[in-house]
């Protein structure tokens, strides 16, 4: 196995809130590190969800708004693939 390249990011916060984000880190077991980094995980993953969501309203009204039917919306769908 390879050795893997870092950056370090320095953050700053405020003294309480260091205190927890290195208390819940302690408590999962994990690095500080670590948890950031499943933290931005996370966070990417809830953005590209939100992402679907808002794309997926933005399809449901515009087949409501030209009366599609479910049959008609799938054929269009795979049609664009």
């Amino acid at each position: 196995m390879g050795s893997r390249q870092r950056v370090i990011v320095s953050v700053s916060l405020p003294p309480e809130t260091a205190k927890e984000y290195k208390r819940i880190a302690k408590g999962k077991g994990t690095t500080a590190s670590e948890f950031f980094r499943e933290m931005f995980s996370f966070y990417k993953r809830e953005k590209l969800e939100e992402e679907f969501r808002s794309l997926q309203a933005y399809g449901a009204r515009k087949a409501k708004k030209l009366k599609l039917t479910e049959e008609e919306i799938e054929r269009l769908i795979f049609e664009g693939r």
